[in-house]
């Protein structure tokens, strides 16, 4: 017996009415596969390598038409780990991403935090860039065998400051310098700074004789002539420096910083795409390309399982380092 016409249709309304359609993760949020609502948390204060890096492709983003609506904000703290212990407890969260580098690695370590980044999505490594040790303009070294022979002479009178905490890469660099120029890690006198925003204030306020950051903070300053750059820690010359490396200065040191994204823990493969498409994407813009120029970012992008077996030899390495150092 056939159900007559309006019967059947009465049906069909009821079951659209009352059973919920499926919900795949995030599909009306986006349009044309873009994603829209992001969010990027940085773990330091404005004006630090992972701000620059996070305003920066932010605005290339949405320049290059990839998406809109980006916002940044910042959650400082415990060299990191406050934000990441943000990002590990919105779990699910397909909206927000964090900006990060090797320094989280390290301050999970010496922070003995609860969170990381094995916990996290691992999205996208970005860039790698040198760390840079800059004076004041007033400062009484004029090049990088000054500093040292009044470092290796009163290694106390001669404080270092850097944007991270112990075991990031400002702390690791200036450690690895020490070492290499024969002073002990425990007798580097090292001033942590929650980013290069208030590391700049110090070295150009002169409450430390010397700081080591990254270059692309600090382009401006050096441009201006407010503060000049020694030496810079990467195997090779930094364009648009004058300045040699320190293996050209008989230091047998070679150091790169780098930095990317992650996103918490939990979300759906195919949200992980959506992201993992969006920084891919960005990689081939002519406004990305022009801010790696600018900030002098080398590209050295990874993503996905590629970039999560990255963090993780990254946090073996970190952690061999800080015991090498008695860390």
């Amino acid at each position: 017996m056939r159900a007559k016409p309006w019967i059947a249709a009465l049906a069909a309304l009821a079951a659209v009415l009352l059973i919920p359609p499926l919900i795949s993760s995030g599909t009306d949020d986006y349009a044309g596969g873009q994603v829209r609502g992001l969010r990027i948390l940085v773990p330091n204060t404005p004006g630090g390598g992972y701000d620059i890096t996070a305003r920066t492709a932010a605005k290339a983003v949405e320049d290059a038409e990839l998406t809109r609506g980006v916002e940044v904000f910042n959650l400082p703290g415990a060299g990191g780990t406050v934000g990441l212990g943000r990002l590990v407890n919105e779990a699910g969260n397909d909206k927000l991403v964090m900006s990060m580098g090797l320094g989280v690695v390290g301050s999970v370590h010496t922070n003995h935090s609860p969170s990381s980044l094995q916990d996290t999505t691992p999205i996208a490594k970005l860039i790698e860039e040198p760390d840079i040790v800059v004076v004041a303009k007033d400062s009484p070294f004029q090049d990088i065998g000054q500093l040292i022979d009044a470092w290796k002479a009163d290694p106390g009178a001669v404080p270092v400051g850097g944007g991270s905490s112990p075991g990031g890469p400002d702390h690791l660099a200036p450690m690895l310098f020490a070492k290499a120029i024969g002073l002990a890690p425990k007798d580097v006198r090292y001033v942590s700074y929650d980013g290069g925003g208030e590391l700049l204030a110090s070295v150009l306020g002169g409450k430390i004789a010397f700081g080591v950051s990254g270059v692309g903070e600090y382009r401006d300053q050096i441009e201006s002539g407010d503060l000049r750059v020694l030496a810079v820690t990467s195997a090779e010359r930094v364009d648009g420096l004058d300045a040699p490396t320190l293996k050209e200065s008989g230091v047998d040191v070679d150091f790169t910083n780098w930095r990317g994204i992650v996103a918490p823990p939990g979300i759906s493969q195919n949200d992980t795409d959506r992201l993992v498409r969006l920084f891919t994407d960005l990689q081939d813009t002519p406004q990305w390309k022009e801010a790696l120029e600018r900030n002098g970012w080398t590209p050295a992008f990874q993503s996905g399982k590629e970039f999560g077996d990255f963090l993780a030899d990254e946090n073996d390495r970190v952690a061999g380092v800080l015991t090498e150092l008695g860390l």
